[in-house]
């Protein structure tokens, strides 16, 4: 990829990467034959098989990051990295480095801040039909709960501008980091793109770290978790409509017996359902009030992006007054 739009930009390329010595070096290599000045940068969290080695012997910058878990890896390379377009892919070798010129072609004609690789076959890796199933799910909830803007969000090839990098404040410990990217940018509505990309297996001797009851546990955890920080009045308004159902449970049979017999035999039962409506009314609160506090933060987070630049912006940047003086002089010159 050549032209000066491209040449003056710097590009870094961030490969995270636990246990992936069967697969590194060529990963390395493949992303410095498909890009050429690019920065690539392997952070090893913590591998016990060489990965950082073979990454070194590779050409890579190698740096390890001792708290385990992607999310704190993805954390570090996002605070230590600067560039003006990131790069993210597995070191599995399960994405192609081919693809990530397109990838970031589709960046600047676009003028997104992130671009997600979505994997097409990815139902077909090694067979294992539960996160297939579970890839399925999760896409289809985070569509009803965050936004439309996604079908893949667990992709983890991915190019970023700048901007993005920098104002993205990643919480996430582990492998969930994709997902809250995702929210990220739904929540900002930062402009994004997707591209459908062949997604490969992982070559003999390589071994997914993923389980699928445990990840999805994690999964769901953050979901609700995301939900409640950027979506809080959705999120305590079910919980209250919950509290609510459950004290018109109990309170219905108290109140027949009441208007048939004017009576009220089973006091613990309604003083029980009386708390309950307390506290839907409490959540209710708590929702609407947390809900301008969520609004305020995502103002404050867009103010801070909005005061990044974007990729390429430097070629749509004003002329110079010295320039503008040049051209009012010539303009006076030709008019003589």
């Amino acid at each position: 990829m050549t032209g000066s739009r491209i040449d003056n930009l710097s590009i870094a390329v961030l490969l995270p990467c636990y246990n992936e010595a069967a697969t590194i070096g060529s990963v390395v290599r493949g992303f410095k034959s498909a890009l050429p000045g690019a920065a690539i940068h392997v952070y090893d969290n913590n591998s016990t098989d060489g990965t950082a080695l073979h990454a070194m012997l590779a050409g890579a910058h190698v740096v390890r990051e001792r708290r385990q878990g992607k999310g704190h890896v993805v954390r570090r390379m996002f605070a230590d990295i600067d560039a003006d377009i990131y790069i993210m892919a597995d070191g599995d070798g399960t994405y192609s480095s081919d693809d990530a010129e397109e990838l970031i072609r589709t960046l600047l004609t676009e003028r997104a801040d992130m671009v997600v690789g979505t994997r097409r076959g990815v139902h077909a890796d090694a067979g294992r039909q539960g996160h297939a199933f579970g890839n399925r799910i999760f896409n289809v909830l985070y569509r009803t709960i965050f936004g439309t803007d996604f079908t893949d969000i667990f992709s983890g090839y991915r190019v970023f501008s700048r901007r993005f990098v920098k104002s993205f404040p990643a919480v996430s410990g582990g492998f969930e980091i994709e997902t809250e990217m995702s929210v990220h940018a739904s929540r900002l509505k930062l402009p994004v793109s997707e591209l459908e990309l062949d997604y490969g297996r992982r070559p003999e001797g390589s071994h997914s770290k993923l389980s699928t009851f445990k990840d999805g546990a994690k999964i769901l955890w953050m979901f609700a978790t995301l939900m409640k920080e950027t979506r809080p009045f959705a999120f305590f308004g079910i919980v209250s409509a919950a509290f609510m159902l459950a004290s018109l449970g109990f309170m219905a049979p108290v109140l027949v017996e009441y208007f048939e017999t004017g009576l009220v035999s089973r006091m613990p039962t309604w003083v029980l359902s009386m708390a309950l409506m307390m506290v839907s009314f409490m959540m209710f609160t708590a929702g609407v009030i947390l809900d301008s506090v969520s609004r305020a933060r995502a103002e404050q987070l867009r103010i801070h992006y909005m005061g990044l630049v974007a990729p390429g912006a430097r070629e749509l940047t004003l002329p110079s007054i010295e320039d503008l003086g040049a051209h009012h002089q010539s303009a006076k010159t030709g008019t003589r």
